[in-house]
Parts: C-alpha cells; sequence; structure tokens
C-alpha cells in the first residue's frame, strides 16, 4: 500500500471512531429525554434530529455549510472570534460524520431506554436513588444491548460517509480524502486496480469491526 492509501485509511478510521465517540455521548442524551422527558416541543425536536435519516447527503451537507462556512451563521463567528474555519479539514469531516450518524444512534437507544420496565424505575426511586444514580445504575444497563446496537450502526454509517463530507471538507488529497473520497477519485480516473484495492481493504476492515462489535453486543445480552 503507497502512501496515498495508508492515510485515506487512517483518516477513515479516525474520522468514523471520533465521531462515533461523539456520536454516542450526545445521542444517549438525547435519546433520554426524549424517551424519559414529556415536554413542549419534543415531538419538534425528534424531527429535526431525524431530518439527516431521510435527506440526500448533500442537502445536508448543504445546511452544514450554511452553519458552519466562514460566512455561515456559527462559522462566522469561530472566524471572527478564533481565526478558525471549519471548512475543508478533517473536522469538517468528523462533523458530517457526526450529523449523519445522530439519528440511527438516538432512533436505537431511544427504543432502548423506552423499553426498560417502570417498575424497576419507580422502586429505584423508592429506595431513594436520584435520577442520575437510576439513569446509570438502571436504565442504561438494561439498555446495554441496544446502546451498543446504536453505536454498531453509527460507526458503521460515519464509515461510509461521503456525500455531507464531501459538501463540507472537500476532496483533498493528503488531507480530507478519506476511504469513500478516494475509491470515487480512483474509480473517475479511470485506476481499477487501486479502487479495486480501496475497496477491498474498506469492506474488510468495516465487516471486522461489524462482527466484532456484534460479538461484544451478543456477551452484553
Amino acid at each position: 500500500m503507497n502512501g496515498s492509501v495508508l492515510f485515506s485509511l487512517r483518516l477513515y478510521l479516525q474520522v468514523a471512531l471520533t465521531a462515533t465517540f461523539f456520536v454516542i455521548l450526545v445521542g444517549v442524551c438525547i435519546a433520554y429525554l426524549l424517551a424519559r422527558k414529556d415536554f413542549r416541543g419534543r415531538d419538534l425536536i425528534d424531527s429535526l434530529v431525524t431530518l439527516p435519516l431521510v435527506l440526500p447527503p448533500t442537502v445536508t451537507g448543504y445546511y452544514l455549510i450554511i452553519l458552519f462556512g466562514k460566512s455561515g451563521l456559527i462559522g462566522k463567528h469561530l472566524f471572527t472570534l478564533m481565526g478558525w474555519n471549519i471548512m475543508f479539514t478533517w473536522y469538517a469531516a468528523v462533523l458530517a460524520s457526526f450529523v449523519v450518524a445522530l439519528p440511527l444512534m438516538i432512533k436505537t437507544a431511544r427504543a432502548a431506554i423506552e423499553s426498560v420496565d417502570k417498575n424497576l424505575i419507580n422502586a429505584s426511586h423508592t429506595l431513594g436513588r436520584s435520577e442520575v444514580e437510576t439513569v446509570f445504575k438502571v436504565i442504561l444497563p438494561l439498555s446495554g444491548r441496544g446502546l451498543v446496537a446504536g453505536a454498531v450502526l453509527s460507526f458503521a454509517r460515519a464509515m461510509g460517509e461521503f456525500g455531507a463530507t464531501l459538501m463540507l471538507a472537500g476532496n483533498i488529497p493528503g488531507r480530507t480524502d478519506t476511504m469513500p473520497l478516494a475509491i470515487y477519485t480512483l474509480a473517475n480516473s479511470g485506476d481499477r486496480s487501486g479502487a479495486n484495492i480501496m475497496v477491498l481493504i474498506f469492506t474488510v476492515i468495516s465487516g471486522l469491526f461489524l462482527y466484532i462489535s456484534n460479538r461484544f453486543a451478543m456477551r452484553t445480552a
């Protein structure tokens, strides 16, 4: 494998793992609020966080440009205060992967949390456990299999992210070309042998991670 293949491989794993880490943190919190709290606007929030699941990735990427571009609603303030522009960096690829993978985590985690027996939750409160203690000692352990499944799906989605990443991070060799983008470039340039090698590597790594994660989920069931 030459340097460009190794770079794309490292970057794609780096982006997927980083995005999945934040997806788990944010997704479980949002899923808990949607599953356990009754508040005005809950359905609206549910719809908004689910939108990237049904929108074309390029549309999601365009919204991210509007928000985080150099002159975007959020991006212009980041640039003014810190002189930092997220566009065309690997951070942009992480952001794109995070946004498109988040709905899978929220949906799966919410279903898992809602499936926890409410009698067990009430019993925990009756025994004097606080809400935080109940979450970490009752709800999350009993939701473990669903949370692992959500993390697996999110990681798989983050690994395969293409459209939103292309819009926000671009396809810059040696900088933002994750494996899906590198495969696209090789296929378009007619380098079928290079594309075949990267597709094979991508497939093996993806399958290996899914297999390991599924085995872990079975053991935690």
